[in-house]
């Protein structure tokens, strides 16, 4: 069955790995060296319910700090690589997007060696291209080198994310816009950033982008791709 679609880019963290854990132990550990405010496990939740630069400003991140932070998160993520998994059945989408002819991309604020460690060799081989190290609000550049590389028009391609960060980069890029609902940001911080498209399940985000079901044979039961 030939899909809506030629490119799926997506986000990395939150999107296709589960490192929330990892990110909240990180922002915390990071406060006093890079001068922004510690905050408390409840405060971290709620800054879910926020947009990117709001998260920024709560927390109080010097701007000219940001450069910095974002290479920490970058060595801390490839010290913990080996904690840091895929979702249960993002494996098994991004196989069944490349069988219906979709190419797969990763466009991440992440290292490119890190997203490699997470998704294993074998995974690695079937991405068309990595796009990695983008600044926090530096992706849509990334998106249309992406773009040019697979030689489509920007119709056919979509943009997969966690963070209203990742929609704006799509409608920068004039992309279609998709957001993950099990990732960093709350369901209505990503309805308020106004996505082409919201995905609830992994087996949505196929279908959606296929119009075809997956069938995922090796998920944990309550997994994220049912």
């Amino acid at each position: 069955m030939k899909s809506k679609f030629r490119l799926a880019i997506f986000d990395f963290d939150g999107t296709l790995a589960d490192s929330l854990s990892w990110f909240r132990s990180t922002v915390q550990s990071g406060a006093e060296r890079f001068g922004y405010r510690r905050t408390g496990d409840a405060e971290l939740e709620a800054l879910r319910g926020l947009s990117t630069r709001e998260v920024v400003r709560a927390l109080g991140v010097p701007s000219w700090r940001m450069p910095q932070l974002a290479r920490h998160f970058r060595y801390e993520a490839a010290r913990s690589a080996h904690r840091i998994r895929m979702f249960p059945g993002a494996r098994e989408a991004l196989l069944t997007l490349v069988d219906h002819g979709v190419k797969v991309a990763i466009v991440s604020s992440n290292a490119e060696e890190n997203v490699r460690s997470v998704i294993g060799r074998d995974m690695a081989t079937r991405i068309f291209g990595f796009e990695c190290g983008a600044s926090l609000f530096g992706k849509a550049a990334r998106l249309r080198r992406v773009i040019r590389s697979a030689e489509i028009s920007a119709q056919q391609a979509i943009m997969i994310g966690d963070e209203d960060r990742d929609i704006e980069a799509a409608r920068a890029a004039r992309i279609v816009s998709g957001a993950v609902t099990w990732g960093y940001a709350t369901r209505p911080a990503l309805e308020a950033a106004e996505p082409d498209l919201v995905f609830d399940s992994f087996a949505s985000l196929v279908r959606q982008i296929t119009d075809a079901v997956p069938i995922f044979r090796h998920l944990e039961p309550g997994g994220r791709g049912d």
